[in-house]
């Protein structure tokens, strides 16, 4: 078996599986899985994925000028003059392609072709073909549009693209993602599922692969669709994301694997659960900003006014948690009134990370040379939406729950014709301290509402870094594009503690 193996990364997004996978480390602290080829169409995480494979090409440590930029801003250091050998082989392994297309077929063929002379098939593929139609909100979505064909929808078959690349380069062992939605959905009564795991297990007549559900099973019998379905917070991840992971490794690899390797799954689940606050609770204090006309002051008057609303309003609950509210109420119009000249949009530190995160995840997200975080200005909100924050954080950290529609005092419901259908009646959603987060998606970037912040003095919703966070990106990952992209790339990622630990497991199985 060879003791490093070259990866190739499907679908890449910002680069999620690959930074987990990149960065684990045997017990001889050599890195046995490296970066060979990543492919991905959208440009803003394009950039990223190839400054994040630029930065890998050091394996001393990221340059100075990077933590020089992060820490100081200003413009991008020019990585091409500055160290062209390394810039060169990020650019050519990071290609901005849209596979199922032809000239894309053409690209990959042909690198994948350099990739087999060069190695041979010691190569690792990983990706998760995109998932809109896939998710239940994509079919919700597609149902209402006139004259829809699911079994013309091309995105229902982009996963054949992958298994496309797995014919012909026939690796070792392939990673492939997607949401829980997947198991469910059918193209003219077939459920997708099972034809992806057909044609996962028979890429070509020659080599067959055996899969490895991520949870412990008796391999002797037909794995269940339920074996492959990972959920996050049960593994270390501060998020309750529940994604379907197939691990295939090759047939003439996998029978020489001892039963109870083959047996024992991928991953330990722990129901010990990593809360929201554990990873973002210790980051600097940031207010929220105001769409229109913003500063400090009419921010301030802005939730005071709000404050006043919401005092005089009829609140759903009991008695003794009316008072526990009405005291926080005051409290943050008093800390807000009090701290006028040192509300910010953006952190001058990086904050702590307290105690209650475990230790292995702690080291995995710090990064002791930032000395402030990057992709971590606040949004600006409507007013109206400042109000609803702020009772909503507060009603969260009362009652121990999110409030639902049918919570709110009339005179901060929205106007919208279906506040009272019950059809969104979580439609702002609080990430509450205590428990892990809801899935983080790239819905994020629209508005928010689902991903409001805890803590009520701040009132508003996560920043990208947050976001980034509850998703395990370390702090040193930065994000291009504006900041709706960079949201997107968040929400859409795999998380890259969860990429680490199953990079970890197939370097045991391999091993």
């Amino acid at each position: 078996m060879p003791t490093r193996f070259q990866v190739i990364d499907l679908f890449a997004g910002p680069g999620g599986l690959a930074e987990g996978f990149s960065a684990f480390r045997d017990k001889k602290g050599s890195r046995p899985f490296e970066m060979a080829l990543s492919v991905e169409k959208e440009s803003p995480a394009h950039q990223t994925l190839t400054l994040r494979n630029f930065l890998r090409k050091f394996a001393d440590g990221f340059p100075p000028q990077y933590y020089q930029y992060l820490n100081e801003g200003g413009d991008e250091p020019d990585w091409a003059s500055l160290y062209p050998r390394e810039w060169t082989a990020a650019t050519t392994e990071t290609l901005q392609l849209e596979l199922g297309t032809d000239s894309a077929k053409k690209t990959i063929r042909h690198r994948l072709a350099e990739l087999k002379q060069k190695n041979g098939n010691a190569c690792i593929l990983i990706g998760g073909p995109p998932c809109q139609a896939y998710s239940l909100v994509g079919r919700a979505r597609n149902k209402g549009i006139k004259g829809y064909s699911a079994r013309e929808d091309k995105r229902h078959f982009l996963y054949k693209e992958y298994i496309e690349i797995l014919r012909t380069l026939r690796p070792i062992a392939f990673v492939m993602e997607n949401v829980k939605g997947i198991l469910s959905a059918r193209v003219d009564g077939e459920l997708i599922f099972d034809l992806v795991l057909n044609d996962l297990q028979s890429p070509n007549f020659k080599d067959e692969y055996e899969l490895f559900p991520v949870l412990a099973r008796d391999m002797d019998k037909k794995p269940l669709a339920s074996d492959f379905v990972l959920r996050s917070e049960h593994c270390g991840i501060p998020q309750a994301r529940h994604r379907v992971i197939v691990v295939g490794i090759r047939r003439d690899i996998a029978r020489k694997i001892p039963p109870h390797i083959r047996n024992r799954g991928l991953v330990r689940e722990s129901f010990e659960p990593v809360t929201v606050g554990a990873v973002i609770g210790g980051m600097p204090k940031l207010r929220s900003g105001l769409s229109r006309s913003d500063t400090s002051e009419a921010w301030i008057a802005a939730l005071v006014g709000a404050s006043r609303q919401i005092r005089r309003s009829n609140i759903n609950l009991t008695p003794s948690e009316r008072i526990e509210f009405q005291r926080i109420l005051e409290r943050c119009q008093a800390e807000w009134e009090g701290k006028s000249s040192k509300l910010r949009r953006s952190p001058a530190s990086v904050g702590i990370i307290g105690p209650d995160c475990p230790k292995d995840l702690s080291l995995w997200l710090r990064d002791k040379r930032l000395k402030t975080l990057s992709n971590s200005d606040t949004r600006g909100h409507m007013a109206s939406d400042l109000s609803r924050y702020l009772f909503a954080a507060i009603y969260s950290r009362v009652a121990d729950r999110s409030p639902k529609a049918s919570d709110f005092p009339q005179v901060l419901a929205p106007l919208h014709s279906n506040w009272d259908s019950g059809k969104f009646a979580d439609r702002f959603r609080v990430q509450r301290s205590n428990y892990p987060a809801t899935t983080v998606t790239s819905h994020i970037a629209k508005d928010g509402h689902y991903f409001i912040h805890p803590d009520p003095m701040q009132c508003r919703s996560l920043t990208v870094r947050e976001a980034a966070r509850l998703q395990t990106f370390p702090d040193n990952y930065l994000f291009k594009g504006n900041r709706t992209e960079q949201y997107v790339q968040v929400g859409n990622a795999v998380p890259p503690f969860v990429a680490y630990k199953l990079a970890a497991a197939l370097h045991a199985i391999l091993g």
